[in-house]
């Protein structure tokens, strides 16, 4: 009777040692991991910014954010060809093999493996003999290796999936930034060849007037200098266009081409955007989720260098026919079985489990810290895109008006002209000026629109 109260007691204190260390406990989110205040004073933006919605602008399907048809269009052939997102596929399926297999090693493995001798001394006959075994071998799980082994590959399946959302939402976002560049550029192109059209009349007019004694050489020589910047300027725009087809034609797996496209005035974006609360940039993310991944991973990691340091049973059964005992040969063959269970308790192994508890615990601490950061720079890029919309909001406003009144700049310095109050320069100067406003109010459209592909991207959209 005392002997079985000990080996109950033992059993207990056993059984209360191995949930102390947390062997068979599933991973979960440390309550230590700050998700507050990652966005910086969301009370300062506009009406426009709806920081505090729980609908989350990552949510909403891409087609919603990218309306252009044409754009639409190359993103679904981005999606189909990519090489990084065909690649990003083929690693998910390589982790799910990887999974089946870490999960079937809790079953027994099988072997056959037939055998036959054939042996002769001197004039003696041949003896033959042979064995048909079918050996089984099983590792029992008791202490979790097996557990925490299948947990942290299941990990590294979820990390390969989410690494396929990130690569995804590369490609959606990488292919609109392109496409939005290219209808900046083509705006741009037309406003400069405009211009160029404007400064060659210039030009004409000023070595007119110089014939009629109306200016100087040194005005005609001014003229002409801004013209050829212009020109050049246009060359350049030019090759920026064709370098960014370029650029998208490789991003679609394709040779380089030319894109098929609409026009800057054409595109319709969201004007309200809805990041949500902190919680879902957690859960859509995918670099955040690949980070809480591998805390996970660092977790089940740590748990394996714990359950070494428990027995390992393994228990061994082979089974067949045969007709030779390894002392005498008899025909015909009779069915064997034979079984063993082993146990295999470390003792010392030179400092080396404890060495490696050690380590994964460090890793493991890492892994949290990392996940904190990302979770931060996660905050920050939200953040930046939130106030660079809010931002380029207000600078169109300021843009247009600022072209506007240049474009009666220009009409009022003609007017002045032609009574002789102001000077051909003073004509070329306001042009010069109305061009610079037009293509800063270009420049400053499309970062709002590159805003909220950033944000889309930052709040984990395109899943």
């Amino acid at each position: 009777m005392n002997m079985k109260k000990k080996n109950i007691i033992m059993m207990m204190c056993a059984t209360a040692l191995l949930s102390s260390c947390h062997i068979y406990k599933a991973y979960d989110r440390p309550e230590d991991i700050s998700t507050e205040g990652i966005y910086r004073d969301p009370v300062s933006m506009t009406d426009t910014l709806a920081v505090t919605d729980t609908t989350n602008i990552g949510n909403l399907p891409w087609q919603e954010i990218f309306r252009d048809p044409k754009l639409q269009v190359l993103i679904e052939e981005g999606l189909a060809n990519n090489v990084d997102m065909q690649a990003a596929i083929l690693r998910v399926e390589e982790a799910k093999v990887q999974l089946t297999a870490a999960r079937l090693a809790f079953l027994p493995s099988i072997n056959f493996n037939p055998q036959g001798t054939i042996t002769t001394m001197g004039e003696s006959d041949w003896a033959k003999a042979y064995s048909t075994p079918l050996a089984a071998s099983w590792e029992v799980d008791l202490f979790g290796k097996l557990l925490n082994a299948s947990r942290s590959q299941k990990t590294a399946y979820l990390q390969s999936q989410y690494s396929q959302q990130a690569v995804r939402s590369q490609v959606i976002c990488g292919i609109a930034n392109l496409y939005y560049t290219l209808l900046m550029l083509d705006r741009q192109v037309e406003i400069t060849a405009e211009t160029v059209g404007i400064y060659k009349e210039n030009v004409r007019v000023m070595e007119a007037m110089k014939i009629a004694g109306m200016t100087t050489e040194a005005a005609v020589t001014q003229t002409r200098a801004a013209y050829e910047q212009t020109q050049a300027s246009l060359i350049n725009l030019k090759r920026q266009v064709r370098e960014t087809e370029n650029s998208l034609s490789v991003l679609l797996a394709k040779a380089p081409q030319h894109i098929e496209r609409g026009t800057l005035e054409e595109q319709v974006m969201p004007e309200e955007l809805l990041t949500g609360v902190p919680l879902q940039l957690l859960e859509n993310r995918p670099d955040v989720k690949i980070a809480e991944m591998n805390l996970a991973n660092a977790y089940y990691t740590t748990n394996q260098a714990r359950a070494a340091f428990y027995p390992g049973i393994n228990i061994t059964a082979t089974a067949g026919w045969t007709n030779g005992s390894g002392i005498t040969i008899s025909n015909p063959g009779e069915f064997m079985f034979q079984a063993l269970a082993s146990l295999a308790q470390p003792i010392f192994n030179n400092g080396r489990l404890v060495a490696n508890l050690k380590v994964s615990k460090a890793e493991e601490q890492i892994a949290k810290m990392n996940y904190q950061q990302t979770i931060l720079e996660a905050g920050q890029e939200v953040s930046n895109a939130l106030h660079l919309y809010d931002a380029t909001n207000k600078m169109l406003v300021h843009d247009q008006a600022q072209v506007e009144q240049l474009e009666k700049a220009v009409s009022y310095t003609k007017d002045l002209f032609q009574s002789g109050d102001a000077t051909y320069l003073e004509i070329l100067t306001s042009q010069q000026n109305l061009l610079s406003a037009q293509l800063t109010e270009v420049s400053d459209n499309i970062q709002r629109i590159q805003a909220v592909i950033t944000l889309y991207s930052a709040v984990g959209g395109g899943r």
